[in-house]
């Protein structure tokens, strides 16, 4: 276990509008979500994530990085797949965290999972691709980006064709089906929301929580305290990108597709890796 030392975790604020704040914390997700939460920053959703690439443009922070959203995937083993508002992750995000350190499933309790399908929609049971000018056409491109609107969505769609990068598909990955029906019990990925120069991937198959990435925070604010950068120190080990022993467990999965010992569905663990930088 890694020695406690003080890490001064910051809220890094790169949207200041009159009215709405956005910025991300780079840490393991629990204490980027605490810390965000503690200076009034709700983690923010798809519709408004999109909104603020539009607003802010292609070569912005929000747009050229990557983030976690507030969004989640239900895996439902035999049954189906579901995008959730709200994911059962926000109310057990140290328990979810170090399920992903320990390499594990985050299994929400039946209650959380009733809660979080009261505002869900149905999620591709394998990898998919999504033209963009049929944003306004799809269930889960209306629900995400519009969260009902379909012009609103569609509008994203028209977005990401024009200028550079021009994109015409967006890439939808999810767990291999297979593998959700080997499990026991529902479980829960948080959702994340790639960069344009990764197609603007929905990852439903992230497990790295507990790796430092980006998590995005949005808060209404007056105009007047719209300039401000706030921080915090916390005890903790010091966060690293992607530790050694990170690195060496995706190499194992390659190896072990490349030798025939793991199917090639584990791949999506390592690009999963990659769509996140």
């Amino acid at each position: 276990m890694a020695t406690a030392t003080q890490t001064k975790y910051e809220v890094n604020v790169d949207i200041v509008p009159s009215k709405l704040q956005s910025g991300i914390v780079y840490a393991p997700f629990d204490l980027a979500q605490a810390e965000l939460e503690s200076e009034n920053y709700d983690i923010i959703s798809l519709p408004v994530n999109v909104e603020q690439r539009m607003i802010q443009g292609k070569q912005h922070n929000v747009s050229t990085k990557g983030n976690y959203v507030r969004e989640g995937v239900l895996y439902i083993p035999r049954k189906g797949t579901k995008l959730v508002r709200n994911s059962p992750i926000l109310y057990s995000a140290e328990e979810a965290t170090q399920a992903h350190r320990d390499i594990k499933e985050f299994y929400p309790s039946k209650e959380a999972i009733e809660k979080a399908l009261a505002d869900s929609v149905d999620f591709p049971l394998h990898n998919i691709g999504i033209p963009t000018n049929r944003f306004n056409e799809e269930a889960l491109t209306i629900w995400a980006f519009g969260a009902g609107d379909s012009d609103k969505a569609q509008a994203y769609g028209n977005w990401l064709r024009n200028g550079e990068p021009e994109i015409m598909k967006m890439p939808v990955w999810a767990v291999d089906k297979d593998y959700v029906n080997k499990q026991n019990y529902p479980f829960a990925r948080q959702l994340w929301f790639s960069r344009l120069d990764s197609r603007s991937v929905l990852n439903g198959g992230s497990r790295d929580l507990h790796s430092g990435d980006r998590v995005r925070g949005v808060r209404e604010v007056s105009a007047e305290g719209a300039s401000q950068k706030v921080s915090k120190t916390t005890e903790t080990e010091n966060v690293k990108k992607y530790t050694p022993q990170e690195i060496e467990e995706h190499k194992k999965i390659v190896e072990g597709v490349r030798t025939g010992e793991l199917p090639a569905s584990k791949l999506e663990e390592v690009l999963g890796l990659f769509s996140r930088l």
